[in-house]
C-alpha cells in the first residue's frame, strides 16, 4: 500500500503527515492490509523527542524487558489480593513461558489477532504482554461482553485465536466464531494455558515488529451500534506513557496504581498495564473495583495512583463519610470517561486533600490528551493539552473558532484515529485532525471547557451507551414495536440511558423482564436504568423521530394508560 500522508492544512504549521510505513515484521498482514487509505490518515506530530522512537520496536519488550534491565528484576510488578505479589523478574518469566506457548502450541504468527477475555488478573494482563512479545495483534474485550458482541468483533478483526480466562468462557463458545482456537487459563483442564506454560523455556526473544505495526485492536461502539475497530502501533502504545502519564501524571518507581476500569478499556490498559510498567513501578489488579471494594484495597495495599470516573469519586465520598477508611497513601487521582463536576472535585478536595487530575481521552486516540495537574488545575475544565498533543476548536467545515465560542474538539499527536476497514474513518478524521464529537470551548488562556457529546452517546458512570445499540437489542423481543433510547441528567451517573417503549396491543409492560432481555444481548453497563412505555413515539409529520421531546419532562408523549 502507499505510504499515508495527511492533508497539509495551512493554518497549522509546518507539515504533519505521518511518515512512510516501515516494513513489516507481520507473517498475516491483515491488519496493515486493513489500515485506512492514505488520504484518510490524521496528521501526527512527533515534536518530543522521546516520540523519536527507532524503526524497529517492540512494545512488550519495552515495557518488560527494558524495565528490567532499568530498575532490576526483584521488584513488585502485579499485586492481587490475597496472593504475594509477581516481581518483574516472576512477570517476565510467566510473560515468556505463554509466549512460548503461543508459538509453539497455539500456532500464533506475527500479525495473527488474538482475543483476550476475563476479568481484571495479572495472569490477563501477562497474556496481554505475551501477545505483544510474540507479535500477534492483542483485540482485549470485555468479560461481561455477551456471544451476539463478540461474535461481531472477531468477524470485523478476522480473530484466529483466543486467550479466555476459564471462568466466562461460555459465551465466547456460544458466539460460535468459525475456526476459532481457545486457549483457556486458570481452569483444571490440563490443556490449560497456564499447566502449558509451566514446561516452557522462561526466556523469549520478542518478535522484531516494527514501530508502526499494529499491536491492537480496541474496539468501541459508535451511534450506529456496530463496533469500530481502532487500530493502535507498537508506538502508540509507548507513547501514551511518554506523553500523558510522563508529562502530566509523573509516576514514581515506588508507586503502586489501581482503579475501576478494566483491560478490556483503553482506560484501563494504559492506567494498570502500560503507565506504570514504563516507570518501573507496579499495579494492584481488582476483579471487582467498584468504590466498595477500592476503598478497603487503597488502604491495604496502601495505593498511590488511582484510576476511576467522576462518579466513583462520588460514590466513594459517600463510603466514606465517617472516615473508616485510611487514603493517606493516594497522591495522584485521575479521572476521566465521563466530565468532572466542578462540586465533585471540591468535595473530593475538601474531603482528601487531593487534587483529582481531570482528562478526556477516546479509544480512538488510545488515552488521555488534554489534561492538567497539580498547581495547573482548574475545576470545571478538563484542562490543557497534554505534552505532544494539539487541540483546537472548530466548526463543522473545520475552520478554527475563536476562544469561547462552542464548537467540535479537533486534537492530533503522536497517535491518530485508524479505524479498520470502516467508512466512519471520514467522519472522526477530517482535514488531518481526529473530531472526537464532544462540544467544548476553549477559554482565553488557553483551558479546554468540555460542554456536552456532540451526538447521541449516553455517558453513564463513565462508560458509552450507544442509544442505537440499546434499541437493536430491545427490537429483538417479540412484544416490542418501537424503541427509543435517550439520556436522562443523573446525579449520581451523570447521565441515564432512558428507554421508551412501544409494546404490540395486549402485551403486558413489565420493565424488569425487558431489562433482563436486553442483559443477555448486550453488556450489563448498556441495560437502560429505566423504561417507560408509551402509546406512540413522537415524530413530525414526515415521521422522523423527535428524540428531542424524549429528553423533555414527561418523555414527550403520553405514557401507556393503565
Amino acid at each position: 500500500m502507499t505510504s499515508p500522508s495527511a492533508p497539509h492544512d495551512p493554518q497549522s504549521g509546518p507539515s504533519t503527515a505521518p511518515p512512510p510505513l516501515s516494513p513489516s515484521a507481520h507473517t498475516d498482514t491483515f491488519a496493515r492490509d486493513h489500515l485506512p487509505a492514505a488520504e484518510l490518515w490524521p496528521g501526527l506530530v512527533f515534536e518530543l523527542p522521546e516520540l523519536r522512537y527507532p524503526q524497529r520496536v517492540n512494545c512488550g519488550a519495552e515495557l518488560l524487558d527494558a524495565t528490567v534491565e532499568r530498575f532490576g528484576a526483584d521488584r513488585p510488578a502485579f499485586h492481587s489480593p490475597g496472593e504475594p505479589p509477581w516481581t518483574y523478574g516472576e512477570l517476565k518469566a510467566t510473560v515468556d513461558r505463554i509466549a512460548h506457548v503461543l508459538t509453539d502450541d497455539l500456532g500464533v504468527v506475527p500479525g495473527n489477532r488474538v482475543l483476550l477475555r476475563g476479568p481484571t488478573t495479572r495472569h490477563l494482563a501477562a497474556c496481554w504482554l505475551a501477545v505483544m512479545k510474540a507479535g500477534g495483534v492483542a483485540v482485549t474485550v470485555l468479560a461481561q461482553q455477551r456471544s451476539a458482541e463478540l461474535a461481531t468483533m472477531c468477524e470485523i478483526a478476522r480473530v484466529g485465536h483466543a486467550l479466555c480466562d476459564a471462568r466466562v468462557v461460555d459465551d465466547l463458545l456460544k458466539a460460535g466464531v468459525p475456526g476459532l482456537r481457545i486457549a483457556t487459563f486458570g481452569g483444571d483442564d490440563p490443556d490449560d494455558l497456564l499447566s502449558l506454560a509451566a514446561g516452557k523455556p522462561d526466556t523469549y526473544e520478542a518478535v522484531e515488529t516494527a514501530a508502526d505495526d499494529v499491536a491492537l485492536i480496541a474496539f468501541t461502539s459508535g451511534t450506529t451500534g456496530r463496533p469500530k475497530g481502532c487500530m493502535h502501533f507498537h508506538r502508540d502504545v509507548l507513547a501514551i506513557a511518554d506523553t500523558f502519564s510522563r508529562h502530566v501524571l509523573r509516576p514514581m518507581p515506588d508507586d503502586v496504581f489501581a482503579g475501576s476500569p478494566p483491560l478490556g478499556f483503553t482506560f484501563g490498559l494504559g492506567g494498570l498495564v502500560i503507565f506504570p510498567l514504563r516507570a518501573g513501578a507496579s499495579a494492584l489488579l481488582l476483579e471487582q473495583a467498584g468504590p466498595r471494594q477500592l476503598l478497603p484495597a487503597i488502604a491495604e495495599h496502601r495505593v498511590s495512583v488511582l484510576f476511576t470516573a467522576p462518579t466513583a469519586y462520588r460514590a466513594m465520598l459517600a463510603e466514606r463519610s465517617d472516615g473508616a477508611f485510611d487514603v493517606s497513601s493516594l497522591r495522584r487521582c485521575v479521572s476521566a470517561g465521563e466530565n468532572l463536576p466542578a462540586a465533585t472535585w471540591e468535595a473530593w478536595h475538601e474531603a482528601t486533600g487531593l487534587r483529582i487530575i481531570n482528562g478526556i481521552g477516546a479509544t480512538e486516540l488510545l488515552h488521555i490528551f488534554i489534561s492538567a495537574a497539580d498547581e495547573a488545575i482548574r475545576p470545571g475544565t478538563t484542562g490543557l493539552p497534554v505534552p505532544g498533543w494539539q487541540a483546537r476548536i472548530v466548526d463543522e467545515s473545520g475552520a478554527e473558532l475563536p476562544d469561547g465560542e462552542p464548537g467540535l474538539l479537533a486534537v492530533r499527536g503522536p497517535v491518530g484515529c485508524r479505524y479498520l476497514a470502516d467508512e466512519r474513518q471520514t467522519t472522526y478524521v477530517r482535514h488531518g485532525w481526529n473530531v472526537t464529537g464532544d462540544t467544548y470551548v476553549r477559554e482565553p488562556d488557553g483551558y479546554f471547557r468540555y460542554l456536552a457529546r456532540a451526538d447521541d452517546m449516553i455517558i453513564s458512570a463513565g462508560y458509552n451507551i450507544p442509544g442505537p445499540e440499546v434499541e437493536d437489542a430491545l427490537l429483538k423481543h417479540p412484544d416490542v414495536t418501537e424503541v427509543a433510547v435517550v439520556a436522562r441528567p443523573d446525579e449520581a451517573r451523570g447521565q441515564i440511558a432512558v428507554a421508551h417503549v412501544v409494546l404490540r396491543p395486549g402485551a403486558r409492560r413489565d420493565p424488569e423482564a425487558l431489562r433482563e432481555f436486553v442483559k443477555a444481548e448486550l453488556v450489563p453497563y448498556k441495560c437502560p436504568r429505566v423504561i417507560e412505555f408509551l402509546d406512540a413515539l413522537p415524530r413530525t409529520a414526515t415521521g422522523k423521530l423527535q428524540r428531542f421531546r424524549l429528553r423533555e419532562p414527561g418523555g414527550g408523549a403520553a405514557p401507556a394508560a393503565g
